[in-house]
């Protein structure tokens, strides 16, 4: 088991980690604010996910790769950013359409989608991942034993966080959200701001370099 000064200083790294808005945070928001309460926190689980799967991969090993590794590192940046510009312009072009969308109840299937881009976002987040990386096998005690277990429970730890912070953007951007309902008008610039902001993420993320 984590020791419990280990533990806390662990909790105290991920609030801060947390307080500053990032590009999940961001990519939350913005599907909150064009999409809803609901989709933004079904993106909340599903970024969620993709993050403790990256936890599964440091505790096994392969995020110590991404770590040392520009080439690795590189080329899931690029990944989840061209994902984010994807997802940007198809909302900015379907700017018009959200009033229909308000209108409309959510089908499993869209909340099954929605949750798959959360989660493909969190997965391919690659400051997540050298975080996780580089701060997992610190917390651990190794004279404890079972180090890969140790640092399980502690990405479990900054995931249940993490969704609580989260999930708080999201729901307050699902809120915000209702005050547009009344105007069509208002709603094709959010969709259209919502967009331009992920394209801008995705865009920010590729030419971001690695701190050394």
């Amino acid at each position: 088991m984590v020791p419990a000064s280990n533990l806390l200083e662990f909790a105290v790294a991920v609030l801060v980690l947390l307080a500053i808005p990032g590009p999940s945070v961001l990519f939350v928001i913005s599907r909150g604010v064009v999409l809803g309460r609901r989709a933004a926190l079904t993106t909340v689980l599903g970024n969620s996910l993709g993050l403790y799967a990256q936890i599964v991969a440091v505790a096994l090993g392969i995020g110590v790769v991404v770590e040392r590794s520009a080439t690795v590192f590189t080329a899931i940046k690029l990944v989840g950013a061209a994902y984010l510009v994807v997802l940007g312009v198809r909302t900015f072009r379907r700017r018009r359409g959200l009033s229909a969308l308000l209108g409309s109840p959510v089908t499993p299937k869209s909340d099954r989608r929605i949750l798959r881009e959360g989660f493909i976002v969190g997965l391919t987040n690659p400051k997540a991942a050298v975080f996780f990386a580089a701060i997992l096998p610190q917390f651990a005690a190794a004279s404890r034993g079972d180090v890969p277990v140790q640092m399980l429970f502690l990405g479990t730890v900054a995931v249940v966080m993490g969704l609580l912070v989260d999930g708080t953007w999201g729901f307050v951007a699902g809120v915000a959200r209702t005050r547009f309902i009344a105007s069509p008008r208002r709603l094709e610039v959010v969709g259209g701001a919502g967009g331009i902001v992920m394209v801008g993420l995705g865009l920010g993320l590729a030419v971001a370099r690695r701190k050394p």
